[in-house]
């Protein structure tokens, strides 16, 4: 029986490259996201071959997110996996000038936002004693660098509940990992530097960054392993990163 996974941010980047490689192995599709364009196009390109439902929400709306999960067809009822991927990295300011407007958006998608969509869905795994949660951290949640203040503090915390999550669920067989990605080519860095778009690709120039396609493939793989093998734990670098100040560029 095909599994069905429910991916958040899945409009671009890392949710939309791993929606595309769950369809061509066959997983079941629910797909999160803001841009209702772009979530119903990725839904005509996908169920060519497996089943796909959107839903549009934003993550940071309690209420929403939770009327949402209840609006979901039977046949999408069961969530077998759930990708916590939606995250945002707002601005890059040393902690004395930063903008407190972009320190609510950053707590409130990356902390708050993976809480209350793993609350509306883990209740269901726990009844049935069986899923599988990864939550899409970042390097930011292994080290702290100049500037990274309150993203950086998001990204542990994603790290910390990754581990709470899955002590709690331990009693209940449910599978709970991270996987932590250094500089990946997406539309993350356009979004930091709020549009700039000379300025996000210069981030990448030098080196070959990762692609969305190098995570969800990883993903991919996390999620395929037989159920007695969780993956907890998984950073990953470029070949050109050593750390997250330290990049060899040509």
């Amino acid at each position: 029986m095909a599994k069905t996974a429910l991916i958040t941010g899945a409009t671009s980047g890392i949710g939309k490259a791993t929606a595309e490689l769950f369809a061509e192995n066959g997983i079941n599709l629910i797909l999160c996201g803001r841009r209702e364009e772009r979530l119903q196009a990725l839904k005509e390109e996908l169920e060519q071959h497996v089943l796909v439902h959107t839903l549009s929400f934003d993550v940071r709306d309690r209420k929403g997110v939770q009327n949402a999960m209840d609006s979901l067809p039977e046949v999408f009822s069961t969530i077998d996996i759930l990708i916590n991927n939606a995250g945002n990295a707002h601005g890059l300011d040393p902690i004395q000038t930063g903008n407190m407007d972009d320190w609510d958006a950053m707590m409130d998608i990356n902390v708050k936002g993976l809480l209350y969509v793993s609350k509306a869905i883990i209740p269901g795994m726990v009844q049935r004693q069986a899923g599988h949660i990864i939550n899409i951290g970042s390097t930011a949640a292994k080290e702290v660098y100049p500037n990274g203040n309150v993203y950086c503090g998001s990204k542990h915390a994603v790290d910390a509940i990754t581990k709470g999550m899955r002590i709690d669920l331990n009693e209940a067989g449910i599978r709970v990992g991270g996987i932590h990605p250094g500089l990946v080519h997406t539309e993350f860095s356009e979004v930091r530097f709020k549009g700039d778009t000379e300025r996000a690709e210069n981030v990448y120039k030098g080196y070959e960054p990762l692609r969305a396609e190098d995570i969800a493939d990883i993903i991919h793989f996390v999620v395929t392993r037989p159920y007695h093998v969780n993956i907890a734990d998984l950073v990953v670098f470029p070949t050109a990163q050593a750390s997250s100040t330290i990049v060899k560029k040509s």
